[in-house]
């Protein structure tokens, strides 16, 4: 409570560097103008898509199967799972995606991965974020999909830490990034079959002895641009499994639904 009596003015700090902020921005903003993460076109907010680009991200909304996290055409109940789901259940719990990987989405996550644009990760993450908030609610720990040291020193970043950093930014959950790693260096899976892609990372991921303790009895979820045939998800729960993690579920950018991930 302030003191009516006293001679002291109460301070401003906040305002005013929030007034400095916005300031800052708009200075920024009239310099280089707000672009479209996918097609860099002008818009009003930067980190956002323009009108053309959106209705083109194929958002992967309610109703989805509540193991898979691909959509259903209608509502059929809450945790409904798919054919797919009931027929070959994933080793993970559950997983969820913000989009299905199509023209839209695949320019997003290319641009971050091979095109140096790690600004989109701060928006992809956000997006994620909301995407995953029912796996995030009770979360541990977000642990990233590793590279191998080979493929990380050569891209100087991984996209999958970008993104687990984003959406903790966004939901208060640690990043463990040294609680698994790749031990082995792989084939790109691109073009693979399902088959391959499996065989490609079989035993390829372990948690190190002294980072058991980041896993082992915890609700994790694993993190990655993108699920296709999920051989690369499910080889790093096996890995978290065996460490003694309780629960292991996956949040991604995008994921392919249906067959089609051996051109991806």
């Amino acid at each position: 409570m302030v003191d009516v009596h006293s001679d002291e003015v109460p301070s401003d700090d906040g305002g005013a560097k929030s007034r400095l902020a916005a300031a800052l921005r708009f200075a920024v903003d009239l310099l280089v103008p707000p672009r479209c993460a996918a097609c860099a076109k002008p818009i009003a907010e930067a980190h956002g898509l323009c009108a053309s680009c959106w209705p083109r991200l194929s958002l992967i909304e309610r109703p989805f199967c509540d193991r898979l996290g691909t959509p259903f055409p209608y509502e059929h109940g809450a945790g409904t799972l798919s054919t797919a789901a009931i027929a070959d259940p994933p080793v993970y719990d559950r997983a969820r995606a913000v989009a299905v990987y199509g023209d839209v989405a695949r320019g997003l996550v290319l641009g971050l991965k091979y095109a140096d644009r790690t600004e989109l990760a701060v928006m992809m993450g956000r997006w994620m974020a909301r995407a995953g908030a029912d796996i995030l609610a009770d979360a541990d720990v977000l642990v990233p999909v590793p590279l191998y040291r080979t493929r990380l020193w050569r891209r100087r970043f991984n996209q999958s830490a970008m993104l687990a950093h984003a959406v903790a930014q966004v939901r208060p959950v640690a990043v463990s990034t040294a609680a698994l790693v790749r031990v082995r260096s792989t084939r790109q899976q691109v073009g693979l079959t399902a088959r391959e892609r499996t065989e490609n990372v079989r035993g390829a991921f372990r948690v190190p002895p002294e980072q058991r303790i980041a896993v082992a009895g915890r609700h994790v979820v694993l993190v990655d641009d993108v699920l296709t045939s999920g051989a690369t998800v499910a080889a790093a729960t096996r890995a978290l499994k065996r460490a003694g993690a309780a629960k292991i579920d996956v949040l991604v950018f995008a994921r392919v639904v249906g067959s089609d991930f051996e051109a991806i």
